[in-house]
């Protein structure tokens, strides 16, 4: 069974805790198996490459590396705060986010 984040692919987060605390960026990737999350310029690690093939360059490469989902925050897109997100059914029966700071949908 797989877990269900807040956050999804293409959301501006803000980071609550770690190195990065206070900074913001766009999720780049979600992974609801693992809970973690990968985000636009930040966690940034680095990475010793191997050449795959003969010709290939090798050596020292940055990447951003994946975090748990539970230390970022949505930032709401009309507000521009983090907020909490709720759910609502709307009339046709489908769900959407909901900002639960303003009230309104994302």
């Amino acid at each position: 069974m797989q877990k269900r984040l807040h956050v999804k692919q293409g959301d501006t987060v803000k980071i609550l805790s770690g190195d990065e605390r206070g900074k913001k960026g766009k999720v780049l990737d979600v992974s609801p198996k693992e809970g973690k999350v990968i985000v636009e310029g930040r966690n940034i690690v680095k990475k010793h490459v191997k050449p795959k093939k003969m010709g290939d360059p090798g050596g020292i490469i940055e990447a951003a590396a994946a975090m748990y989902a539970s230390k970022v925050q949505v930032v709401c897109p009309h507000c521009g705060d983090p907020a909490r997100m709720g759910r609502e059914e709307n009339a046709d029966g489908t769900k959407s986010r909901l900002c639960r700071r303003c009230k309104r949908t994302i």
